[in-house]
């Protein structure tokens, strides 16, 4: 079975519920590890969470985001709540042609979404951003997006036209106003120079500036989390959570305005009840605060890490680190002849070989079947795994997918408690919750025990590119 199978396999173990837009699992989320040996499971012991110690992960992300929230704490925090600025949710009138530039990752999107009420048509096209642009400058990394922009534009034919446009910025930002945002660090395996403390909606627009050759105005700055609750609230009025758990982790929330001390606020933002939150909680964990349940692996993550000692909570829950956390946890029981017969293969001894997308595949195989296991060992060049081993690292997969979702749970248990509300929807992005198949329903079992207001998911089907467009037609029609 080829490998490109394998993925579309992942999402087959997925179905769809239309009347409420949840993703729903077609199997069941508990793993059985009674054929798992005592041994390995005392490997294993340090990444299962009990409900106290997720209670504890949620004392103190509620104490660093008051923190984040308060006008004096608000430097020293370390969950840091920054504004959006983004103060109204889409009512349903929105109209026009708008663009979207989602950035993010190592790839980034650009749309052209057209909105008509509750209807909308969506053109797309990725472009890639090479590893050197990844680690150039911050010039050479905005003029590559702006050449992007320019040729999306134009295969349109609507060089012509003024276009509004909502910048998805996937970084920790600090927002002085709805198109204004300084770089607070990068993350993600970026480091372009020149960036960190300006003000990247001045960026983009200088290198569109540049070329002079398209109309683009910039309406808003915005992360993707707040694109994700934007373009789910479009469906679903009751969505104030947004969620990424993909390449990294993040999430905002609706606050009432009159916590918002952090924020230099005018009369008429005052006066608005709500605010959207971006927590930026990816950064939780950072001054030991979760060091009572950061194990050797997550250690040996960040000390390789290209940011050592930040981006902690991000790093035990995001698809930029699971693969690497089951790899180092395949290595240690193979080492202690508990694996393979102690027979390590050169790939499974390299970083980052373990792709996250197998830890998905491994666990989409039915109870007793290994077809997707062995696919994936024989790539690592393992043919002679017994089935014991295939069972073991589905094991292994198992425990770092279900703290990672655990680990979710309770920050979104969290947001839910801060609300105070019932019903409230939570609009999730990302390939970890999108393609794992256990991921949902590890979250809707745990944020239930760990909390009790009503919630639901919903799956956010266009991701963050049509709540960034969505945000710019809201901003365009207040101009």
């Amino acid at each position: 079975m080829k490998t490109k199978n394998r993925s579309l396999l992942s999402k087959l173990f997925k179905c769809y519920s239309k009347e409420d837009g949840q993703l729903q699992s077609a199997t069941s989320a508990s793993t059985s590890d009674e054929n798992i040996d005592d041994k390995i499971r005392e490997a294993c012991k340090d990444l299962v969470l009990s409900d106290e110690q997720l209670k504890l992960v949620m004392e103190r992300l509620t104490y660093e985001m008051k923190r984040g929230l308060g006008k004096e704490t608000h430097k020293d925090a370390i969950v840091k709540c920054f504004t959006t600025y983004v103060q109204d949710l889409p009512n349903g009138t929105e109209k026009g042609n708008f663009l979207a530039l989602d950035l993010g990752g190592t790839n980034f999107r650009v749309l052209l979404i057209t909105l008509d009420g509750q209807n909308f048509d969506m053109k797309s096209k990725i472009y890639a951003i090479p590893q050197s642009l990844m680690l150039g400058t911050g010039t050479q990394l905005f003029d590559h997006i702006a050449q992007c922009l320019a040729l999306f534009i134009k295969d349109l034919g609507m060089q012509d036209q003024v276009l509004p446009l909502g910048f998805t910025f996937s970084f920790p930002l600090t927002q002085r106003g709805l198109t204004q945002g300084e770089l607070v660090r990068w993350t993600k395996g970026f480091n372009c120079s020149d960036v960190v403390g300006n003000d990247v909606v001045a960026l983009l627009e200088d290198a569109i500036a540049r070329r002079n050759d398209v109309k683009i105005d910039v309406c808003a700055i915005l992360n993707d989390t707040t694109g994700t609750l934007m373009s789910c609230a479009w469906k679903n009025r009751n969505c104030r959570i947004g969620l990424i758990v993909g390449t990294g982790s993040n999430a905002c929330y609706v606050e009432k305005t009159e916590n918002v001390q952090c924020a230099n606020l005018n009369d008429y933002e005052r006066q608005k009840p709500y605010m959207l939150i971006n927590t930026e909680w990816g950064a939780f964990g950072e001054q030991g605060t979760l060091d009572f349940i950061v194990t050797e692996y997550d250690r040996a993550i960040d000390d390789n890490s290209i940011n050592p000692k930040k981006q902690i909570f991000e790093k035990m829950i995001s698809g930029m680190y699971m693969g690497e956390l089951a790899r180092l946890v395949l290595e240690k029981l193979i080492d202690a002849g508990l694996l393979f017969n102690g027979k390590c293969p050169t790939n499974l001894k390299k970083r980052g070989k373990f792709f996250t997308k197998y830890v998905s595949e491994i666990e989409s195989d039915p109870k007793g079947k290994y077809t997707n296991c062995r696919q994936v060992l024989a790539e690592l060049g393992i043919n002679n795994a017994s089935d014991q081993d295939c069972e073991n690292v589905r094991y292994v997969c198992s425990v770092v997918s279900r703290r990672a979702a655990h680990l979710s749970s309770a920050g979104i248990a969290t947001l839910l408690n801060k609300m105070g509300e019932n019903n409230v929807t939570v609009g999730i992005d990302g390939s970890v919750y999108r393609f794992h198949p256990h991921f949902h329903d590890l979250m809707t079992e745990k944020i239930s025990q760990l909390q009790s207001h009503k919630f639901g998911l919903m799956l956010s089907e266009d991701g963050s590119g049509r709540g960034a467009a969505l945000v710019a037609a809201v901003a365009s029609q207040k101009r």
